[in-house]
């Protein structure tokens, strides 16, 4: 079992809040990390999977049977599948909140974020608190001895990074891509054709980390750029892609408007592209591509509630990969580099200059060389930074 910074942060989030509403891809570890928090939760937990048709049963009069289990926490895993059941738990929180119950009442677990969060900030205003779950982060793989390589080869799914061998973790990255086309996409798109998003999927994965061109999809797939933006709003609905909106401000330049896309998790991203090993990952041409998506991902993860994120580029190619601002403001200025010697880009420095940002960073795969500084930007290795990020979030 790994340790997941994400346990602590849900502990706090239940203790402030009615409820909490845990969001991620299918298989990235919620029901894994909310067991474990309910198999040692002090006042005792019920545990509800809304696939099995028992548990559905037990929620034939659900306002009744949920009124019953207080003062335990409640676990309604995949509960988006049960929409009519958000406008009884409004009812059963306020009651609870007037006999004194007021936190830790709900866990509610889903892997399509925006219906979830359309569905709960409907009917739970006020009452429930919204938390992200990510793939195993670079952080959290080191702390039990597992290689950065490995993470970014196989992601972060649990099964994937735990697999056997890299060829049974790329079947398995497979068979979920094949899942979420077969099984997911008629659940939430049943007018999507499969096939056509598998390939816009492919597409995307090809170009991971460049800039959003529908027109270019449309014409690939013989579609129309709205239907390609509505395709691509159904994976990141469910957290297999990152839209990454660009940085405006003004400064007198004109800058890049399109967002960038990302394949967020590298072992679908590499299964997508037939890549299951090391050696066929650093002689393929998205080699860069492919380590800008993995630490973008493990950095925005790192960074937390705490940081909005952004990239940054203007008309004259000055460019930011990742810029985390707070308050408005832009704080953290970050550079990718797959070389462990990079060279700094003047287009990097010139952009920072312009935002007024002075928490530069130039990141690379990890090595054994502490973090340096040059030219008033520090060069760190991966998991560094995401660690320095994670302190910076918390304060």
């Amino acid at each position: 079992m790994i340790p997941r910074w994400a346990a602590g942060q849900l502990r706090t989030r239940l203790a402030d809040s009615a409820a909490v509403a845990l969001l991620g891809p299918r298989q990235v570890g919620k029901t894994t990390l909310a067991r474990e928090l309910a198999d040692e939760w002090p006042a005792g937990a019920v545990y509800l999977d809304l696939e099995r048709p028992a548990d559905l049963r037990r929620l034939d009069d659900a306002d009744a049977y949920l009124r019953s289990l207080a003062p335990r926490l409640v676990v309604l895993d995949e509960v988006h599948r049960l929409p009519g059941l958000f406008d009884i738990l409004r009812g059963v929180i306020d009651d609870n909140r007037r006999a004194g119950f007021r936190t830790g009442q709900f866990l509610l677990l889903g892997s399509a974020s925006l219906d979830l969060i359309r569905l709960s900030s409907d009917s739970l205003a006020g009452r429930v608190s919204h938390m992200d779950l990510g793939g195993i982060a670079v952080d959290e793989a080191a702390d039990v001895g597992i290689a950065e390589g490995r993470v970014w080869l196989r992601g972060g799914f649990p099964d994937s990074l735990t697999a056997g061998s890299d060829q049974q973790a790329s079947r398995w990255c497979a068979d979920l891509i094949r899942s979420y086309l077969q099984r997911d996409v008629p659940m939430f798109a049943p007018r999507i054709p499969a096939e056509t998003l598998r390939r816009l999927w492919t597409m995307v994965a090809h170009t991971s980390g460049g800039l959003h061109n529908a027109s270019r999809l449309a014409t690939n797939l013989g579609i129309s750029g709205p239907t390609v933006d509505r395709y691509l709003d159904l994976l990141d609905d469910l957290g297999l892609l990152r839209r990454l909106r660009p940085w405006h401000t003004n400064t007198g330049k004109r800058l890049t408007k399109s967002p960038k896309i990302f394949v967020r998790d590298t072992g679908l991203l590499h299964a997508l592209l037939e890549i299951e090993t090391q050696h066929q990952l650093r002689g393929h041409p998205v080699v860069g591509a492919s380590f800008e998506s993995f630490a973008v991902e493990s950095l925005i993860t790192a960074a937390g509630p705490a940081f909005q994120a952004h990239h940054y580029r203007t008309a004259h190619g000055d460019e930011i990969d990742l810029l985390l601002t707070r308050g408005g403001r832009p704080e953290v200025a970050i550079e990718v580099k797959l070389s462990t010697a990079p060279t700094l880009t003047a287009g990097f420095h010139r952009a920072c200059t312009d935002l007024g940002v002075e928490r530069r960073f130039v990141v690379h795969p990890s090595v054994a060389t502490e973090p340096y500084q040059t030219s008033g930007t520090t060069v760190s290795g991966l998991e560094s930074l995401v660690r320095e990020l994670r302190r910076s979030s918390a304060a």
